[in-house]
């Protein structure tokens, strides 16, 4: 909805506000980060007809396998598999194919893999029947400058990801995972065509945990963000509910 329609007098301030809503919700990605299938659910029941997105990483998809993405796409969601696949091209490859042919939406590999691995990455998507966004992780938002320095990087984290990212560029890659200090940077790299989606995310109040570079929802999407993925904030509060509500009340208000 362009900003114009929230001064066109022909447009209710309620319907205004129903769109605004509507738009952060179709932007949320709440973390499934969970121990079982049991937990996933339960999060489903209490989190539906509130959030549209979820995403299913490593911890979940290892423990209940790829039946647990049956609930949430049986119910009409859109699943991101954060996988963060890295490894020899071939392989790389075929994992995308499989993840596609579960039904996914979103799908992370390494950018740190390599030119010859995003390369096959991106090319692997050619002639799928249900096409996925494929999104390069540069640097994870657990690491800073003294943790890449452990890894033998010397550039700063965000030095660091403008090389990765630009490395998925030129391989055909237009979605990437970046930290919220990145947001800016990357979407100057992209265009407007670029999508990013942003983990990170703490509301006021909320603590950081292991997390090292994090931003409030509206200071994301005010940079450029397109997705906000939101995990402990909700799936830990006493009322994930009235926490994702709270999020994407802060989240259309930035959209205006």
């Amino acid at each position: 909805m362009a900003i114009s329609d929230l001064r066109n007098p022909a447009i209710s301030q309620p319907a205004a506000e129903s769109r605004l809503l509507e738009d952060a919700r179709r932007r949320l990605i709440v973390a499934l980060d969970v121990p079982d299938a049991a937990s996933a659910v339960n999060l489903l029941d209490r989190l539906e007809n509130i959030c549209h997105w979820f995403k299913v990483g490593l911890e979940l998809f290892i423990a209940a396998g790829p039946s647990v993405l049956e609930p949430i796409l049986a119910r009409g969601h859109s699943v991101f598999l954060d996988l963060k696949l890295h490894d020899i091209p071939n392989t790389v490859a075929g994992g995308i194919r499989s993840a596609a042919s579960l039904g996914v939406r979103m799908l992370t590999v390494h950018a740190a893999g390599g030119p010859a691995m995003l390369n096959a990455a991106q090319d692997a998507l050619g002639g799928l029947t249900n096409p996925l966004q494929l999104l390069a992780v540069s640097v994870l938002t657990s690491m800073d400058a003294p943790q890449l320095s452990a890894t033998g990087i010397e550039r700063s984290p965000a030095e660091q990801v403008s090389v990765l990212a630009g490395m998925a560029l030129s391989s055909g890659i237009r979605g990437f995972v970046c930290s919220p200090q990145e947001v800016s940077m990357m979407r100057g790299l992209t265009g407007p065509e670029g999508v990013l989606v942003i983990p990170g995310i703490r509301p006021a109040g909320a603590a950081i945990g292991d997390q090292k570079r994090v931003a409030s929802p509206a200071d994301a999407l005010r940079a450029g963000a397109s997705y906000l993925v939101v995990g402990r904030p909700i799936t830990h509060a006493a009322n994930p509910a009235a926490a994702a509500t709270g999020i994407l009340n802060e989240m259309a208000s930035a959209l205006r």
